[in-house]
């Protein structure tokens, strides 16, 4: 038995508690989000599809933003003081939530999308430009529809220790879906994208406030108190 177990639990272990994520004065600022699409065509029915979201997040009382993926460097293939690499880690240091919408390319999410993602480290410095927020999930198909994409970025969202919401969305055929000037026909793909963003903003609402105490964990919280408890007598013996 470890003989420090009861000690820790009472300092670094405290009983999860309705007084610290129902904050007393709820956040009243529209819900900051940010939405990635994952093609560089000029007719891009992920970025179609992103801009039919953002105009529904609008009504729904959201701030958007969509970030460009254009001129982004591969990861790696530039420093991290790049002005593009520095636009997407701003946004997503300010988003409360986010979209990501790829298309399937040979069965998985595309390498534009991807790129975005690995641009955005777990923290910078003390903060954490995705822990916390929430995240819906949306591909469009060249074919037959198909969640491939979806899967794949659940579980990136869930590595960069995102909410992502229950529902999702997969357009098939994607290039009918769409007319001449890049608006969603209406169909029941159209009234699932409405369905997804309606649950963003929803979870987005109830979640913001107490991000912190729904991610804090007990092994950092450690980590850091023996960190401290080890400075600390490194100093007495000085």
């Amino acid at each position: 038995m470890n003989p420090t177990l009861p000690n820790l639990e009472e300092k670094l272990l405290p009983l999860p508690a309705l007084d610290r994520l129902l904050p007393a004065a709820p956040s009243r600022h529209p819900p900051r989000i940010l939405l990635l699409y994952g093609s560089l065509r000029e007719r891009s029915y992920s970025r179609l599809l992103v801009l039919e979201a953002e105009r529904l997040l609008q009504h729904m009382g959201a701030q958007t933003r969509v970030f460009d993926p254009h001129d982004l460097p591969l990861p790696d293939g530039a420093t991290a003081e790049h002005p593009k690499v520095q636009e997407l880690r701003d946004l997503a240091s300010w988003s409360e939530g986010q979209v990501w919408c790829s298309p399937e390319r040979h069965g998985a999410m595309s390498a534009v999308l991807k790129a975005q993602i690995d641009w955005i480290p777990l923290a910078l410095g003390a903060i954490r430009p995705t822990q916390g927020r929430t995240l819906a999930l949306m591909q469009v198909c060249g074919g037959s529809q198909s969640f491939n994409a979806v899967n794949q970025m659940r579980i990136l969202g869930r590595w960069m220790r995102m909410f992502t919401i229950p529902n999702q969305s997969s357009v098939a055929r994607a290039y009918d879906e769409f007319d001449p000037a890049g608006r969603m026909k209406p169909s029941a793909y159209y009234d699932r994208v409405v369905d997804v963003m309606e649950e963003l903003v929803k979870f987005t609402l109830l979640t913001r406030d107490a991000a912190g105490e729904l991610t804090a964990r007990y092994s950092e919280r450690r980590e850091a108190a023996e960190a401290l408890e080890a400075r600390l007598a490194l100093g007495a013996v000085r």
